[in-house]
């Protein structure tokens, strides 16, 4: 074999390895690439998923928030109804020492009682407290009237209408806290 062949020769075998070289090193390339690519996807899809579940707890705390505000309020309110509640009896008693004190003739006790009365109320009308308007001659309303009693009307224009108020009734905010007690005429 002449220099030329063997050159020939030995330089075919070099360029053979060569391109299988390139060729393993283009596959692992674009092997890399799909590793990084797939570990870059699933770094993107546990970001998603944690920022899913961040973003559920922080609504769950806020909610959190809102109904344990609700339910403090809410307390409260029942609180001063159970103490308002607790003090209409005595604004029962008020009013009778009132009507019997009028009788007397010692203005001046009856002056102090109803000043101290007066004071009472504004107290308890402070703190949200409200009388429910109920007077003689009111349609019953069952929702709002309690009654105790039904008497045969003294007129034909009071039937199923309140005759007379025996007790009354108030309300805090918008609840009724004592029902007017009423006789209804039948």
């Amino acid at each position: 074999m002449s220099d030329k062949n063997k050159a020939e020769e030995v330089n075919e075998p070099i360029l053979d390895e060569q391109s299988t070289n390139d060729t393993g090193k283009e596959q692992e390339d674009v092997a890399n690439e799909e590793e990084a690519q797939s570990v870059e996807e699933q770094l993107q899809n546990e970001l998603a998923k944690e920022k899913d579940k961040f973003l559920r707890l922080f609504a769950e705390f806020e909610n959190y928030k809102k109904r344990t505000s609700r339910e403090r309020m809410d307390l409260f309110k029942t609180a001063g109804q159970e103490v308002i509640v607790a003090l209409l009896p005595v604004l029962d008693d008020f009013e009778r020492a009132l009507k019997e004190l009028s009788k007397s003739e010692d203005k001046e006790m009856f002056k102090g009682v109803e000043l101290i009365n007066g004071k009472f109320r504004d107290i308890l009308k402070s703190k949200g407290m409200e009388e429910v308007g109920v007077k003689q001659g009111d349609v019953f309303d069952a929702e709002i009237h309690d009654a105790i009693t039904q008497i045969p009307a003294p007129e034909k224009k009071l039937k199923g209408k309140i005759i007379d108020v025996v007790e009354r009734g108030y309300k805090l905010g918008d609840r009724i806290i004592r029902h007017p007690k009423v006789v209804v005429g039948n």
